[in-house]
């Protein structure tokens, strides 16, 4: 047994210990191995695992791993969207994380439209207002969610966050409820081609917590390979 397989059944462990305890259930929880830097054999051990959803933060890297792994996943982008790489992204990404602004969502439209595709999309809201994080200030989500959700080529499932990297349990919990309570607002408005079903928040050392929030997406890396 692999050590990337005990990791993996680790952290479905404890996924299925916390929904218990948060009274959800686990099945509406996907988990997202992210492999930015890992090697392609040992994603390979990842889905021989049963890991079903790849995230990688850069285009180009996902590429090449995708060319070498073949049609064997779903591919997540998580990491910030360059304006000169959506073609590739949308080629590639079953879900696209990180759409923070109109001018990022007109492009992405663009492109689908050209790939014959309704690209599934998140929708990034900087929650913990670090300068250092991407994402549109919470108070320009509306505006950036219907803008989206005007468009003929894009679907709208949700919100996606970055909590700040911090031992401060509180601190995270208050970055996860207020993305969980925009996302409920959102839904409220009823927007068409917008589905308010997904809160992509939790990494490795605060997958817990979110969960408890209510994720429905964790994107975990270490927890799964180990230190980069």
């Amino acid at each position: 047994m692999s050590a990337i397989y005990e990791n993996i059944q680790k952290v479905r462990s404890i996924i299925s210990a916390q929904a218990a305890a948060s009274n959800r259930d686990k099945a509406e929880i996907t988990l997202v191995a992210v492999t930015k830097t890992v090697a392609p054999e040992l994603i390979q051990e990842a889905l021989a695992a049963g890991v079903t959803d790849i995230g990688e933060n850069k285009v180009q890297e996902a590429i090449a791993k995708s060319t070498s792994l073949g049609p064997t996943a779903h591919w997540h982008l998580i990491g910030h969207l360059q304006s000169n790489k959506v073609k590739a992204a949308v080629q590639l990404f079953d879900l696209i994380h990180a759409v923070d602004s109109v001018k990022l969502i007109e492009a992405i439209d663009r492109e689908a439209g050209r790939a014959g595709k309704r690209q599934r999309i998140l929708i990034e809201v900087n929650i913990s207002g670090e300068e250092s994080k991407y994402g549109c200030a919470p108070e320009h989500v509306l505006e950036v969610v219907k803008s989206a959700g005007a468009k003929n080529n894009l679907q709208v499932e949700g919100l996606m966050t970055m909590a700040p990297f911090t031992d401060d349990k509180k601190r995270i919990q208050t970055v996860f409820r207020e993305l969980r309570d925009l996302k409920e607002r959102i839904a409220g408005y009823q927007i068409p081609n917008v589905a308010m079903k997904h809160l992509s928040i939790g990494m490795s050392h605060d997958y817990e917590i979110a969960i408890a929030e209510g994720a429905t997406i964790l994107r975990i890396g270490t927890a799964i390979f180990g230190s980069r």
